[in-house]
């Protein structure tokens, strides 16, 4: 199989593909269609790839570097519960995530809580469960946490998250580090020192450090270079002002995988060696001694070790304005279950999942069941021209914001997610009922 489907994926003499040692037909069967399915081999031994090649390669430094894994890309208790036996660090965007992290038996100190919004009651649960450090977004949030700390008798960890005008990355929704958008606090307009002074001198609150996030789906160590040079100059230039050297930096995540073969994705050794030399640059020039880094891949790790199997509904043809025919591949799933497609115009592939074909491939289109002419999951792929009703295909490296970003838009019902490994198969998270959609809703009298 190609690079973009998870290691232990394989297709047998029958056709069928095989996860984890799982037959796909057998798992269709048994947790039914759409259906997430997670390598956790794969998962596991990508997150224990970050932490091996970045520890090596700040340590030939002699740097410390922690692997913050990114739980917005997917997550469950169990998933938890893997990056903590990996070693890793979580970082979360919400209560939820906090929650679900802490199920999964991740300890607190080793949780970071973003979020450009924090409710007074997420900051108080994580204030009050000892979460390891709150990353700051805005210049009102430090009093407010400030405040929060000080009823809580407690002194709260903060970093401030600069936006370091590098703009890199793909699509401008998750491009993070621009002027004009939500997130940070600007450095070029001062913005960004005037919060690192204001945490400083705050009673309650211990400044941990300053973090960034450029972008995602960045393929190249420049931008980070030009982001860890900004970033390291501010803490230079703190440290010229008040004496105080802040410990810790953190350069986020967004390191790019491949989606369809033949696609450019980030090998996180080329990546740690290249960023370690390049803060190394950076910190002498801008002078100070070595902070500890931090870094927060999350589709790096869930992504490509994620697939999902759809089974088919009807098939038809159309002729193309150009020329030529397309077949609508219709699934019972669609946008409910990927987003990205639309959402981002993200590009997959696909594949016959559960046979072999000997007919001609053809030009065409895996679609949803939602009433919307842009519920499309793969815009482009050659599927064999026999393609029917009743067909399993796969999409792969959908193990990032599949489930995660998964709605129930006309009333269809989440898919489950199936965990894989040496045989065996294991429920992460359920797939919704009619029940629950039912018990959502509120009855009339």
């Amino acid at each position: 199989m190609s690079a973009v489907w998870s290691r232990t994926v394989e297709r047998g003499d029958d056709g069928a593909l095989r996860v984890g040692g799982c037959d796909v037909r057998e798992l269709a069967g048994e947790f039914g269609t759409p259906l997430y399915i997670v390598d956790e081999e794969d998962m596991r031994a990508r997150a224990a790839a970050f932490r091996d090649h970045f520890t090596a390669a700040f340590g030939r430094h002699g740097a410390k570097c922690d692997v913050f894994y990114a739980s917005k890309s997917f997550l469950s208790s169990r998933v938890a519960r893997w990056m903590l036996d990996e070693d890793l660090n979580m970082d979360v965007a919400s209560g939820g995530e906090l929650e679900i992290a802490l199920r999964g038996g991740m300890p607190p100190e080793r949780i970071a809580l973003h979020g450009n919004n924090k409710s007074d009651a997420e900051i108080e649960r994580a204030l009050k469960v000892g979460v390891g450090r709150l990353v700051v977004d805005s210049l009102g949030e430090i009093g407010i946490i400030d405040a929060i700390a000080f009823e809580l008798g407690v002194k709260a960890p903060v970093m401030v998250r600069v936006t370091t005008g590098v703009h890199a990355g793909g699509h401008e929704y998750i491009a993070t580090s621009h002027e004009d958008q939500k997130f940070g606090l600007s450095l070029a307009t001062g913005a960004a020192m005037d919060a690192v002074r204001l945490v400083h001198a705050a009673e309650n609150l211990e400044l941990l450090g300053i973090h960034t996030h450029i972008g995602s789906q960045i393929l190249s160590i420049d931008a980070f270079r030009e982001s860890a040079t900004r970033m390291l100059k501010l803490r230079a230039d703190f440290a010229a002002e008040s004496g105080v050297e802040m410990p810790e930096v953190d350069l986020g995540g967004g390191y790019a995988i491949a989606y369809v073969p033949g696609a450019e994705s980030i090998d996180p050794q080329v990546a740690a060696f290249e960023m370690a030399d390049a803060v190394a640059e950076a910190l002498e020039a801008a002078g100070g001694s070595w902070p500890r880094l931090s870094i927060e891949p999350g589709r790096a790790i869930s992504g490509p070790a994620g697939m999902t199997l759809y089974r088919v509904g009807v098939v038809k043809t159309v002729q193309l304005e150009e020329g030529g025919e397309r077949a609508y591949v219709a699934v019972d799933g669609g946008m409910s279950d990927n987003m990205r497609t639309i959402t981002y115009g993200a590009e997959y592939s696909a594949t016959l999942a559960a046979r072999l074909s000997d007919e001609h491939p053809k030009l065409s289109r895996v679609v949803g069941k939602h009433c919307e002419s842009g519920d499309i999951v793969v815009r482009n792929v050659e599927l064999p021209g026999d393609v029917d009703r009743g067909d399993l295909l796969a999409v792969p490296a959908t193990g990032a914001y599949g489930r995660v970003m998964a709605n129930n838009y006309n009333g269809l019902l989440r898919p489950a997610v199936v965990s894989v490994r040496d045989g065996e198969a294991t429920l992460l998270i359920r797939r919704d009922t009619m029940e629950d959609l039912l018990r959502w809703d509120v009855a009339p009298d």
